[in-house]
């Protein structure tokens, strides 16, 4: 199955549809098949479960940057920095490792964007 996300304004992810690999032979082909099938002419980009197209796989509220051909989740904090290379928010600091004693305590690391660190939980 090949998975198409209709962008909105500013590139936004409307949502995601789903259209049998039969008949989207081709990104074309899928983006064709959905604007017949609503009688529109909305932008559809593709997107995959496996990330080996357009690094992500599009989430409703993602963003399509057309520079990088990539979507983004929304920024989680603003603190957040953009691997560029796998166009994934990640923490300025490295998310420690829990102990065994935390697993078996049920403890878990949150993000304290007050902070900018990692809190035990």
């Amino acid at each position: 199955m090949a998975h198409f996300a209709k962008l909105g304004i500013g590139n936004i992810v409307e949502r995601v549809e789903v259209v049998s690999n039969d008949i989207a032979t081709t990104e074309q082909a899928g983006v064709d098949f959905l604007n017949n099938l609503y009688k529109t002419r909305d932008v559809w980009k593709q997107t995959s479960y496996n990330n080996n197209i357009r690094k992500n796989y599009a989430g409703i509220g993602f963003k399509y940057d057309q520079t990088r051909d990539a979507f983004i989740e929304p920024k989680p904090f603003d603190s957040w920095i953009l691997n560029e290379d796998t166009c994934r928010w990640e923490a300025p600091v490295a998310k420690p490792t829990l102990t065994q004693e935390q697993i078996d305590n049920k403890n878990y690391y949150r993000w304290n964007e007050t902070i900018k660190n990692w809190e035990l939980v």
